[in-house]
Parts: structure tokens; sequence; C-alpha cells
């Protein structure tokens, strides 16, 4: 008689924090590419959780992404990691015109007993690719950036957690009323990532 193979993977708090790490520099990368930040021709295309990806090739961007995921991970692997929020701004006057949002919950019972959680690999690719085909398809729900635009990336950590030397304290760079996009969600079962993207509403001008 044939039996059954599962199709549970074992994930453990390292490997998740590794997975939503990775996660975020895919993101944040995709990002810069779809709402223009970056010039087209400073991208490369790769392939990654079954989609074609956009990375940075400029050298001060990939630097500070590289350094973002090390500190993230981190973060994640000690289970203080609340929040991660991606902020466009506009060059000339600092106005925030995006914050795309990415609010992170962790099963201290992991971090506290170092449990391991189960969990097919490829349930959470295929949640990760719904999340990003909603980034790449956000000129459609969002409005056209018609300006130069920097951006910033904010972590929100518990109170207790000090901050590294290469990070400074910074106001939330809130938008004033707000029009909001709920986008999808992924569970690693040790950490679950929630995205909402936020941006100026024009209409009230």
């Amino acid at each position: 008689m044939a039996s059954k193979t599962s199709t549970k993977d074992i994930i453990t708090l390292r490997g998740s924090a590794a997975i939503v790490s990775e996660f975020f520099g895919y993101a944040a990368n995709s990002i810069l590419y779809n709402r223009g930040i970056y010039p087209e021709e400073s991208f490369t295309k790769v392939k990654k959780y079954g989609l074609p990806m956009l990375l940075t090739q400029d050298e001060n961007v990939k630097s500070f992404l590289t350094n973002l995921t090390a500190q993230l991970s981190e973060w994640l692997e000690s289970g203080h990691l609340q929040r991660v929020v991606l902020v466009i701004m506009s060059k000339q006057t600092n106005e925030v015109l995006e914050r795309w949002n990415f609010t992170i919950e962790t099963d201290k019972e992991v971090v506290e007993k170092g449990v391991s959680k189960e969990k097919s690999d490829k349930e959470i690719m295929r949640e990760i690719q719904a999340i990003m085909r909603q980034i790449a398809s956000s000129i459609t729900y969002l409005p056209c950036l018609d300006e130069q635009c920097i951006f910033d990336v904010l972590a929100y950590t518990d109170a207790e957690v000090a901050v590294p030397f290469t990070w400074i304290e910074s106001d939330p760079k809130l938008i004033a009323n707000p029009q909001m996009v709920k986008l999808h969600s992924f569970d690693t079962k040790i950490h679950k990532v929630d995205t909402l993207v936020s941006y100026k509403n024009d209409e009230e001008d």
C-alpha cells in the first residue's frame, strides 16, 4: 500500500526570520521599481517566488537594503520587530506621499521556548506571490507620482530594544487623512506579515 508523503516543512525561528527579512528586501525593490523611484534601467530581472522580480543595481541602494534586511532578521529572530514602513516622499518638499506598512505578529512561544512550527514552503511562497503581484500592479490603484521622490524605511521595535548606531530616532512620517489599500498577508506560522499601503488623498486639495 502506497504511503502518503507529508507536504509540511519544519519552520524554525531563524528560518522564519530569514524568509521574512528576504521578503522585505524583494518587496522594497519591487516598490522602488514599480513606483518609479529609480530609473527602470537601474534594475535587473531575476526569478524569485516563481515570479520575475526586479533588483536594483544602484550600489548605494543595494548596500542600504542589505544592511536593512540583516538588521530586520536580527530583530525578527529576537521577536522584537513590530512593524516596518517604507516611506516615499517628495524630494523637493519632503512631503510624505506613500507609506507601505508591513505589520509583524510574532508567535512569542516560539521565541521563548524555541519550538518549531510546520507549514509547506510552497504555501508560504504562494502567499508571498499574491503580495508581490499586488505591488507590481500598484499603478492601477495608486496615484501617479509625478515628481522626483526619495524613500526611507522606519522600523518599529519593542521599547527596550537599543537603537543601532546606523539608525536614528524618527518621527512617524504620517499622512493626514490618507487613503488606504489593504494588501494580502503571509504567515510562516511564526511570523505573520500584514501589508497595507496608505497614500495622500489628492482629491482634498
